[in-house]
């Protein structure tokens, strides 16, 4: 089994900034591969699919994102999901620069809210899909940058990013192992 989740918070308001980077990959990897039997469940919009002999399973919680973690917890027991190695989430990181790619196996929450809330009901080994969406300039303006829309520059850098998200998806899905999603993907 393989539990793939993008983070984000719910509403029109929050659709295309980029605090809402992984619900934007998962809504277009489901879109590319016409996976439309999306339903709520687990305080979530999931879909569960077939690859191989493995079930997939999406997930976006609307739960906001600094309770993630309820979400993904119910999902991770109902299915009996082992998080150190089905457990995959995609979400935004200020300390890369924009665009940047990193996959980690664990670490620290690095003041992400909806890491720390799944830190504290799964714990902390998950696999991490990072995606760097820069800093702004004062910290002060941390809240409006992550809840801001893109630049048509960074907008352009997402979709020219799309690929590479749906390629990695695709090798999580083929059971590539995590180093190996690590050395291909994480670039210096």
């Amino acid at each position: 089994m393989k539990l793939i989740v993008g983070l984000g918070n719910p509403g029109e308001q929050y659709k295309l900034t980029r605090h809402n980077i992984g619900f934007i990959f998962i809504d277009e990897y489901l879109k590319k591969n016409n996976i439309t039997d999306i339903r709520e469940k687990f305080k979530s919009l999931f879909v569960q699919t077939n690859h191989k002999r493995d079930k997939v399973f999406y997930q976006k919680p609307i739960t906001f994102m600094n309770l993630s973690g309820e979400a993904i917890d119910e999902t991770v027991r109902f299915f009996k999901i082992d998080p150190k190695t089905e457990l995959f989430v995609i979400y935004d990181d200020m300390d890369m620069p924009f665009g940047k790619l990193k996959i980690k196996q664990n670490g620290s929450a690095g003041g992400h809210n909806g890491i720390k809330s799944i830190i504290s009901h799964v714990g902390n080994e998950f696999v991490r899909i990072k995606f760097g969406i820069g800093k702004p300039k004062m910290k002060e303006e941390i809240l409006s940058f992550v809840l801001g829309k893109f630049s048509p520059e960074e907008k352009e850098i997402v979709k020219n990013s799309r690929e590479k998200i749906f390629s990695l998806i695709d090798d999580i899905k083929d059971d590539m192992t995590i180093s190996r999603l690590m050395n291909k993907y994480n670039t210096k």
